[in-house]
């Protein structure tokens, strides 16, 4: 990496960090990398002529959620599974109903058109309702998206300031922008995201280059792993009493109301 300085500027104040102060960080990054190429996946889905009009979709719902939960990895064949929330950062209500578990890449394409596309509309009908609420791990492949472990930590220095989703927003809008920086840029411009959402800049910026959170996202790829994660997104969806379903990939609005509803109803 050249030891050249750059410069970022917002709001006409100018940002300048040297690239030989990421070099700690860039090191850490390299060590962890990543794990099998994402994907959008699918879910089994059933058909029956032989059921009622009345009782059709509650039927088909109810048996979803039944097949879907047992194809999670489980020890003991009857006991719900349990998928860790870490003390990972949490978007809606902590005490909600039901729980998305979400595994995730902020490089990731796939995982940029689910935060802008189908979150939104979980967020109207069901996080502001305070019936579910999205835990963010992180499932940086650094195979394949060099800049995603610098995002993830970016997004664990904003948390700890209280705006982890202000950040998690402006990584995935800004997408394209830093996508194909590099690396030391592409940190410089996460600099820049913090002045726009109002962060200390000073912890912002000790937090980002100090790479404190390479442990904590390190562990979230771990457990992904053991709960068989490959590509991301990856959702689990429900909670401890009742048990969590797998969905894969960037998977459209229904497909979460489907599982999420029939859930709520247990």
């Amino acid at each position: 990496m050249s030891s050249e300085d750059f410069e970022s500027s917002q709001d006409s104040q100018n940002i300048s960090v040297k690239k030989s102060t990421f070099n700690g960080l860039i090191i850490a990054l390299i060590a962890i990398v990543g794990v099998a190429a994402f994907f959008a996946g699918s879910y089994t889905s059933l058909n029956s002529n032989q059921i009622s009009e009345e009782d059709l979709d509650d039927a088909i719902a109810k048996l979803e959620l039944k097949m879907l939960q047992n194809q999670l990895p489980s020890k003991q064949a009857n006991p719900p599974i349990k998928i860790s929330i870490d003390n990972d950062p949490i978007i809606g209500n902590p005490d909600a109903p039901i729980t998305i578990i979400e595994f995730s890449d902020f490089q990731c394409p796939f995982c940029a058109r689910f935060h802008t596309q189908t979150l939104p509309l979980i967020m109207n009908e069901y996080i502001q309702e305070g019936k579910v609420k999205l835990v963010f791990r992180d499932f940086p492949i650094q195979n394949i998206h060099p800049n995603a472990l610098p995002a993830s930590v970016a997004a664990e220095c904003a948390n700890e300031q209280s705006k982890f989703k202000e950040m998690h927003d402006a990584l995935f809008e800004n997408q394209d922008e830093w996508n194909n920086q590099e690396t030391a840029d592409a940190l410089a411009l996460f600099s820049q995201y913090a002045t726009e959402i109002k962060l200390d800049q000073e912890v912002f910026d000790a937090c980002l280059t100090s790479g404190k959170y390479i442990e904590e996202i390190r562990n979230d790829l771990e457990d992904g792993r053991d709960y068989g994660v490959s590509g991301t997104p990856g959702f689990f969806v429900g909670n401890d009493q009742i048990g969590y379903v797998e969905l894969k990939g960037a998977q459209p609005f229904e497909s979460f109301k489907k599982i999420i509803d029939t859930q709520l109803e247990a």
